[in-house]
């Protein structure tokens, strides 16, 4: 069960950077992004296995304060942050290219917000010991929803 959360919550100091090193700082938060994504992927197998235990909680309630708190600060650095400086250092048909990349990348911002506003009341479930109605039905579509989050997230990054 200790696998389950083997993670280190955000900001416990590990993979530490700041804002003289960005471009470090934006890998650092897209490896705690695959950690997250990680622990939400052992999160079913562990439910299915031991059910609505303590650690289940714990990793559902450090994946939700990850999501809920860090995620969103993260999509608004790049979008406030980041995106203006790249559109700044390029032009011509670069810019033109970089505005498809940014926009897809943004789109990409809303539909993984969408898919966590849809996850999200589950793992609250899980992280305050409430059973899922239909156990087994719901851990498909709680793994298939999990799994097409972790991937589209991959592809993001």
């Amino acid at each position: 069960m200790a696998v389950l959360l083997s993670i280190a919550a955000p900001g416990s100091g590990r993979d530490t950077v700041g804002f003289e090193a960005p471009l470090a700082m934006l890998k650092a938060c897209h490896r705690r992004v695959e950690q997250q994504c990680a622990t939400l992927q052992r999160l079913v197998p562990h439910l299915a296995r031991h059910g609505h235990d303590v650690a289940a909680a714990e990793a559902a309630q450090a994946v939700l304060r990850y999501f809920t708190q860090a995620a969103p600060r993260h999509h608004a650095d790049e979008e406030d942050d980041l995106f203006p400086v790249l559109f700044e250092a390029v032009a011509g048909s670069e810019a033109v290219a970089l505005r498809g990349l940014v926009d897809r990348l943004e789109a990409d911002h809303r539909s993984l917000d969408a898919q966590w506003r849809a996850l999200r009341p589950v793992l609250q479930d899980i992280a305050q010991g409430r059973s899922l109605n239909d156990p087994d039905l719901h851990l498909l579509s709680l793994a298939a929803s999990i799994d097409r989050f972790a991937a589209d997230y991959a592809a993001h990054i």
